[in-house]
């Protein structure tokens, strides 16, 4: 089943969420990068440890780019830039 998360990003703090991916949780934080004027998102284990850091690409509505890629097998993460959303999908 797929999980949507709004994303409301803010001024003052990171956007932060909690997917789970490959069936263990993790921490996502998207930043926003002055020097590229584009948000990043980095995925952390509960335990602090990056997984990955990289830029926020958006999904057009008929085709899927999977932001966890090559770091998880059967889980995809997606952010669809029309919605303002991402998907995962464990």
């Amino acid at each position: 089943m797929t999980t949507y998360i709004d994303f409301t990003p803010t001024a003052t703090q990171n956007f932060q969420f909690q997917p789970t991916l490959d069936g263990n949780v993790y921490t996502c934080v998207v930043t926003w990068n002055v020097s590229g004027q584009r948000y990043y998102l980095s995925c952390y284990t509960l335990s602090g440890t990056l997984v990955f850091n990289q830029a926020l690409v958006g999904s057009p509505v008929n085709y899927d780019i999977n932001l966890a890629g090559p770091w998880f097998t059967s889980s995809t993460l997606v952010f669809r830039e029309g919605t303002q959303q991402f998907e995962v999908s464990p």
